[in-house]
């Protein structure tokens, strides 16, 4: 549920440009003992939790009359096993190791960007999809991205205002590269009925 989304689950553009990884290695945050939530690079195992999850998080959009968004099906097991591959996928877990959110990126324009996070209805509004996207600025930067990318619903508060309050500005249409504008493009006919749809950065 696409850029997604979040911080509960958004809805995806599905572009397959994903890059052929990296040399530099995965960080992992951990958070303290009072808020047992851990953010790991994702393991083979975890894969159909991320459908579980996906499907699960995007039961929000139909509060605010998008159950169009929330039939959306989730990701498939080899869009997110690439996802792995590449290393651009990352797992929220509890401290049972229990996966409770992901977050899933490409390489757009030369910029690392945010392709779908989902947080399962449970972990809601406890901060985990913000802790994700800070896990993705470290990443990004390690990485040598210049920034964060993303498409989202412009109105829906935990979309466009959720992600301007997290440092990410609107990206006006005569400033897109040809990539995001691709996504745009791609996404358009999935929500011809739903709020307009933006795409934003961070710079890194």
């Amino acid at each position: 549920m696409c850029a997604l989304t979040l911080p509960f689950g958004m809805r995806r553009h599905r572009i397959a440009r994903i890059p052929a990884g990296t040399t530099r290695p995965l960080t992992m945050t951990q958070s303290s003992t009072a808020d047992p939530v851990t953010i790991r690079p994702a393991r083979l195992s975890d894969l159909q939790a991320c459908r579980v999850i996906e499907d699960d998080a995007g039961a929000i959009f139909q509060k605010v009359g998008m159950a169009d968004v929330d039939e959306d099906p989730p990701r498939s097991l080899d869009e997110l096993r690439q996802a792995h591959i590449h290393r651009h996928l990352w797992i929220a877990v509890d401290k049972f190791d229990t996966p409770i959110a992901f977050a899933l990126t490409e390489d757009v324009d030369g910029n690392l960007h945010l392709a779908e996070i989902s947080v399962v209805q449970a972990w809601q509004r406890e901060g985990v999809g913000r802790r994700l996207i800070e896990h993705l600025v470290t990443e990004g930067r390690s990485r040598g991205y210049r920034a964060l990318t993303l498409t989202t619903f412009r109105d829906v508060p935990w979309n466009g205002p959720y992600y301007s309050r997290l440092g990410f500005e609107e990206i006006a249409a005569g400033d897109m590269l040809p990539g995001i504008t691709s996504v745009m493009d791609s996404e358009a006919p999935q929500f011809l009925e739903s709020t307009p749809r933006i795409a934003m950065r961070r710079v890194l």
